[in-house]
C-alpha cells in the first residue's frame, strides 16, 4: 500500500527530511558499494577555496557535476566522488590581511612575520569547510569528504614538486626578466591566465598627447599618445613603423610630426609642410621629458623602428618605456637601449624620481599631466573609458612591470597543447576552437612564480657562489621526512651543498602560482608518483569535468598544460563549460551591487531541486543564467507542482482501489489508445534522455522530461480521469493504473540525476521504500508506436483549432454542439472519440478546407450544457467543504425552468460525475448549500457526505 500524499507539499521541508533519511541509511555509501568493481567513470572535482562561504553560482557547477555522477552511477559505473580543497594563494592571504587589518608585504614581514602569517593562513582555509559540506549536502551534491585531497598537505606539495622537476628535466623551466601583469598591492606578478580572470569595464583613464621636441629643431615635436602618463618619466625611445606614411604639419608657431592616417587627433585643420616615411624618422634624437631615464652610458631618447606600431589609435608613434610594456622591453633589448626602473615594487616612484617620489603610479598620473602642461609639452589631455585589468583577488588595478620571475616554456609545446585540446569534447562545442582555441593560439610562457608567502614553494635551489641551479622533486631528496611542513619559512632554512663548486645552495624565495596546485590534482590527489600509481593509472584522464567559462583560462588551462607537458595528453576527455549566474538585468552577481542571492534562502524558499532544475532548463549551456525569485517560483509552478499533482492523483486512487503493481500486466496492445500513446512517448523519452546525457547534453533531456510531464498532466490524466473514477474495477481501469504507475516510476528514475530529492520521494513511495539512487537508469521499452503518436499529435492539433473556433464564436466548451468539420485526413475512431469529447461535439468529420462549427443549439443540447454547468458547480462545492476525492455524497437542489429539466433529464450523468449517491429536488436539513446563478437562472445546491 502506498503512503498518503500531501497535495500541499513543501518541497524544502521534503528535502530536509530526505537528507536525514539518506544520512541514516548511508545511501551515498551504498550507491558506491553497489557499483564497486564495475567499470569506472572518472570525474575530477575542481577544488574550491574553503576560506569563503559558498554562493549561488556554486550551485550551478555543482548541479552539473552531480548530474553526470548520478547518471553514470545509475548506468552501472563506479563513480568515485573524491572531494578536494584548494588551500593556497592570494585568496587566502588577502582574507588573513583583512582580519589582521594590515595590507602589503612590509606589514606581513615586519609586523606579523612569515611564520605567524602562514599559520593564520593555514587556519583560515578550514574556517568554512563545514559550511561547504552542509551546502553540498543541502543541494544533494554527494562527495567523499572523508578522503578529500588538500593542496596544503605534504604529499600533495611533493607531487607538485615532482611535476616541476619533470618539466625541469625537459629544459622547460627558466628564470626570465620579463614584463608581466603586476599587482602593486600584493607585490607579485600574475600569469597570463590569471590576468584573464580580472577585468573591469568602463574604467576612466587619462588619454594624453605629448610633444617630444627634436634636439636639432626645438620648434618641431614628434607627437605621441599614451593612456599611462606614469610611464613617461621612464621614456627611453619613440617607435615608428618604417613603412607608414608620416607628415609634418604647421600649427601656429610650431611643427608636429605624426602618422598621416591620424590627422583627426589634431586641434586644427592640418597645414602639411612635409611628407615622409617612418624610415626617414629613424635615428632622430629628441629632448628627454625628464632626466631620470637618461643613461650614463649608451644611447636613448631617439626614434627607432618597430613592428607593433598601429595607426588604428593614437598618433602612429609609440612612446616607449622599456620596463612597463612587453613590446617596449623586447624592443629596447633588441636595440641595446639602456633602461632602469623609475617605479618600485610597491607601485610608487623611487626616491631618485624626485618630482614624483613616493606617489603611487595612479596617483601620479594627474600630477605628471599638470607638470607637462606647465612646461608646454602637453598637446591634448582627455579622459577615456575602457576595459582595464585588475587583480582578480584584491581588485587593485594592475600595471605591467619588468622583473625576474620563473617561467615554464609552454610556447615550446604549443602544437601539443592545441592537438590535445582538439581531441577533447567541449560543451558547448564552439569553446574548443573559440575561447580556448584562441587562448592556446596566442599562448605565452607560463609565469608560475609568486613573490608571496602562503603557497607551494618553488622547488629550486641556487648556489650562492656559482649560481648553479637545482630542482628537487621530493622531501626525501633534501633530507626531510614525508610529513614535514614544506611551507615557508621552514623550507627556506633548508640548504643544500652545491655539487659543482662545494658552496651553499639556498631555495629561491618565491612560491608557486596556486593554479599550478589545482592543475596538478589528477596526480597530486594520489600522492603520485611516490604512492598511488595503480589508482592514478585507473583514473587518468578524467571522463568529465565542469566549471564556469572563466576557467578556460584558469583550471581548464592549467590541467591541460601540466598534463600535456608531463604526460603528453590532456587530463580530461569531456568538459562542460558553463555561463555565469547573473541578476535579472544581466549584471553579474556581486556583494557591491547588492544583487547576490543567498543560496540558503533559495533552498529554504524554493528547494534545491527547483534551483537545479532552473539551471538545467532555462538556457543553453554557456549562456548566462538570469536568476531571481520569479524564475525559481515559475520552475516550481510549471514543473514540480504539476508533477506532484500527477503523483498525488495516482496515489489517491490507487489507495482507494488497493492497486497492486505486482498484478499481471494487461498486454500493451490490448490497452486503451491513451495508454499506448503514453507508453510510446515514455519509451521515446527514455531513449532521448539517455542519448542526450551520453553526449553531455543536460538541457534538452531536462526539457523533454518537462514536456512529458505536461503531456502526462494535461492530456493523459485529464483524458483518463473517468477511468480512475469509475466504481467498477475492470480490465481498463487496471490498464490505466499500470500505465500511470509505469510512467511515474520511470520518470522518477529519469529525473533522479537532475532532481535527486523529488525523484527519490516519488520512487520510494511507489516502490518498496528503497532509494531511487540505488536503482538502475531505465532502458527504452519496445513499445514505441510512431503511428499512434502521430495520430495523437494530429488529434491535439485538431482540438487546438476547434477550441479556437469555439472561442471565436463565444461558445463555452461545456455547451455541447451538434458537430464540427476539420481539415485533414480522418483519424482512427478511438482517437476521433477523444477529439469529439474534447470539443464537446456530437459529430466530427474530416476533409473540410477549414474549420466549420455547427453553432445551432437545440433545446436538447442546451439542457445537456446546463447539466455540465451543474456538475461543475457541485464539484466546486465539494472542494469548498473539504471533501476527499473519493467521498460519496448526497445532493439536493432547488431549481425551476430549464435548469430543473436539465437536472431531471441528465440525473444519471450528474450523479456519476459528482459521486452523488442520491440526487433529489428540495431542501433538507444537514445539507451544506448555497444559492447560485447558472446561465441566467437561480439554483440552490446542497451536499453532504453520504453515510
Amino acid at each position: 500500500m502506498f503512503d498518503k500524499v500531501d497535495q500541499r507539499v513543501s518541497f524544502p521541508a521534503l528535502e530536509v527530511e530526505l537528507m536525514k533519511q539518506w544520512k541514516a541509511e548511508g545511501t551515498f555509501q551504498k550507491s558506491l558499494e553497489l557499483r564497486e568493481g564495475r567499470p569506472r567513470f572518472v570525474f575530477y572535482e575542481g577544488p574550491p577555496t574553503a576560506n569563503g562561504k559558498p554562493a549561488t553560482h556554486h550551485i550551478l557547477a555543482r548541479a552539473f557535476k552531480d548530474l553526470f555522477g548520478r547518471y553514470k552511477t545509475m548506468k552501472g559505473f563506479y563513480v568515485e566522488r573524491k572531494a578536494g580543497w584548494d588551500t593556497h594563494g592570494l585568496p587566502v592571504e588577502i582574507e588573513v590581511e583583512k582580519k589582521l587589518k594590515i595590507s602589503g608585504k612590509f606589514a606581513i614581514e615586519n609586523e606579523i612575520g612569515v611564520e605567524r602569517f602562514n599559520e593564520l593562513c593555514r587556519q583560515s582555509v578550514y574556517e568554512y569547510v563545514e559550511d561547504w559540506v552542509a551546502f553540498s549536502e543541502r543541494m544533494a551534491f554527494w562527495q567523499d569528504y572523508e578522503n578529500a585531497y588538500w593542496t596544503l598537505n605534504s604529499d600533495y606539495i611533493q607531487s607538485v614538486w615532482w611535476a616541476v622537476s619533470e618539466m625541469w628535466k625537459q629544459n622547460l623551466v627558466y628564470k626570465g626578466f620579463r614584463v608581466a601583469p603586476y599587482c602593486s598591492r600584493c607585490a607579485t606578478p600574475l600569469s597570463s591566465h590569471e590576468l584573464a580572470l580580472g577585468y573591469r569595464d568602463n574604467v576612466p583613464d587619462p588619454s594624453v598627447y605629448v610633444r617630444f621636441r627634436l634636439k636639432k629643431d626645438p620648434t618641431t615635436s614628434i607627437l605621441a599618445w599614451t593612456t599611462t602618463p606614469w610611464t613617461l618619466p621612464g621614456n627611453v625611445a619613440l617607435a615608428v613603423d618604417a613603412d607608414i606614411d608620416y607628415i609634418k604639419v604647421k600649427e601656429g608657431d610650431e611643427y608636429l610630426i605624426l602618422a598621416e592616417a591620424r590627422l583627426t587627433v589634431l586641434k586644427e585643420p592640418p597645414q602639411v609642410v612635409e611628407r615622409m616615411k617612418g624610415r626617414d624618422l629613424i635615428g632622430l634624437e629628441y629632448e628627454p621629458l625628464y632626466p631620470y631615464s637618461v643613461p650614463e652610458q649608451g644611447r636613448a631618447q631617439y626614434v627607432v623602428d618597430a613592428d607593433f606600431v598601429s595607426i588604428n589609435e593614437g598618433t602612429g608613434v609609440v612612446h616607449t618605456s622599456a620596463l612597463y610594456g612587453v613590446d617596449d622591453l623586447r624592443l629596447c633589448q633588441e636595440k641595446g637601449i639602456p633602461f632602469k626602473h623609475t617605479v618600485g615594487l610597491d607601485g610608487k616612484f623611487l626616491p631618485y624620481v624626485d618630482k614624483f617620489a613616493g606617489l603611487h603610479v595612479k596617483e601620479a598620473d594627474p600630477v605628471i599631466i599638470d607638470d607637462l602642461k606647465a612646461r608646454g609639452l602637453l598637446y591634448r589631455a582627455e579622459t577615456i573609458l575602457h576595459t582595464y585589468p585588475e587583480c582578480w583577488r584584491c581588485h587593485t588595478p594592475l600595471i605591467y612591470y619588468a622583473l625576474d620571475a620563473w617561467y615554464i616554456r609552454t610556447t615550446e609545446r604549443k602544437a601539443e597543447l592545441i592537438a590535445n585540446n582538439d581531441a577533447t569534447n567541449w560543451v558547448p562545442a564552439h569553446i574548443k576552437t573559440g575561447r580556448m582555441g584562441d587562448w592556446l593560439e596566442n599562448n605565452v610562457d607560463w609565469q608560475f612564480s609568486r613573490s608571496r608567502y602562503w603557497g607551494t614553494p618553488v622547488p629550486i635551489w641556487v648556489c650562492d657562489g656559482c649560481d648553479e641551479q637545482r630542482c628537487i622533486s621530493s622531501a626525501a631528496e633534501i633530507g626531510l621526512k614525508d610529513d614535514a611542513d614544506l611551507h615557508r619559512p621552514y623550507i627556506d632554512a633548508v640548504t643544500l651543498p652545491c655539487e659543482k663548486c662545494g658552496g651553499v645552495m639556498h631555495r629561491v624565495p618565491e612560491v608557486m602560482d596556486t593554479w599550478f596546485d589545482s592543475g596538478s590534482m589528477p596526480f597530486a590527489q594520489r600522492a603520485y608518483p611516490r604512492e598511488g600509481k595503480a589508482i592514478f593509472e585507473q583514473t587518468f584522464p578524467a571522463d568529465f569535468i565542469s566549471e564556469a567559462v572563466d576557467q578556460t583560462r584558469g583550471w581548464f588551462y592549467t590541467l591541460l598544460a601540466i598534463s600535456t607537458l608531463v604526460f603528453k595528453e590532456n587530463s580530461y576527455r569531456n568538459v562542460i563549460c558553463l555561463g555565469h549566474v547573473v541578476d535579472p538585468t544581466g549584471k553579474k552577481s556581486s556583494k557591491s551591487r547588492g544583487n547576490v542571492l543567498d543560496p540558503n534562502y533559495l533552498f529554504d524558499t524554493f528547494g534545491s531541486d527547483a534551483v537545479r532544475w532552473y539551471f538545467f532548463t532555462s538556457t543553453q549551456v554557456g549562456e548566462s543564467y538570469r536568476t531571481s525569485d520569479a524564475v525559481l517560483k515559475e520552475a516550481v509552478q510549471q514543473f514540480f507542482i504539476p508533477l506532484w499533482n500527477c503523483y498525488s492523483f495516482f496515489v489517491t486512487y490507487a489507495r482507494l482501489d488497493s492497486f497492486d503493481p505486482a498484478q499481471p500486466q494487461v498486454p500493451v496492445a490490448e490497452r486503451h489508445v491513451l495508454d499506448r500513446w503514453l507508453l510510446s512517448k515514455l519509451s521515446g523519452l527514455t531513449g532521448a534522455v539517455t542519448g542526450g546525457l551520453d553526449t553531455y547534453d543536460a538541457v534538452e533531456p531536462a526539457r523533454r522530461i518537462q514536456r512529458f510531464v505536461d503531456d502526462l498532466s494535461n492530456w493523459y490524466i485529464r483524458r483518463s480521469r473517468r477511468r480512475f473514477w469509475k466504481s467498477q474495477s475492470d480490465r481498463d481501469k487496471l490498464a490505466a493504473y499500470q500505465t500511470l504507475y509505469e510512467a511515474l516510476t520511470t520518470v522518477s528514475r529519469l529525473m533522479a540525476p537532475f532532481t535527486p530529492f523529488v525523484a527519490d520521494a516519488i520512487y520510494r513511495n511507489l516502490g518498496e521504500g528503497s532509494s531511487v539512487h540505488l536503482a538502475d537508469f531505465p532502458e527504452p521499452a519496445p513499445v514505441q508506436d510512431a503511428q499512434v503518436e502521430n495520430d495523437m499529435a494530429r488529434a491535439r492539433q485538431g482540438v487546438e483549432v476547434g477550441l479556437a473556433a469555439r472561442d471565436a464564436a463565444r461558445l463555452k466548451v461545456r455547451q455541447p454542439l451538434a458537430g464540427i468539420e476539420l481539415p485533414g485526413d480522418p483519424l482512427p475512431e478511438e482517437i476521433a472519440a477523444i477529439v469529439r469529447d474534447e470539443l464537446n461535439v456530437k459529430s466530427l468529420t474530416f476533409g473540410a478546407p477549414e474549420v466549420k462549427l455547427d453553432t445551432v443549439i437545440t433545446e436538447e443540447l442546451k439542457l445537456e450544457g446546463l447539466a455540465r454547468e451543474v456538475v461543475r458547480a457541485i464539484n466546486d462545492r465539494r472542494k469548498k467543504v473539504g471533501l476527499n476525492v473519493e467521498d460519496r455524497i448526497d445532493t439536493r437542489y432547488e431549481a425551476d425552468g430549464m435548469l430543473a429539466r436539465a437536472m431531471e433529464r441528465h440525473a444519471a450523468y450528474i450523479r456519476a460525475e459528482t459521486l452523488s449517491v442520491t440526487l433529489a429536488p428540495g431542501r433538507e436539513d444537514g445539507f451544506d448549500g448555497e444559492q447560485l446563478m447558472l446561465e441566467g437562472e437561480q439554483i440552490w445546491i446542497g451536499i453532504k457526505r453520504h453515510q
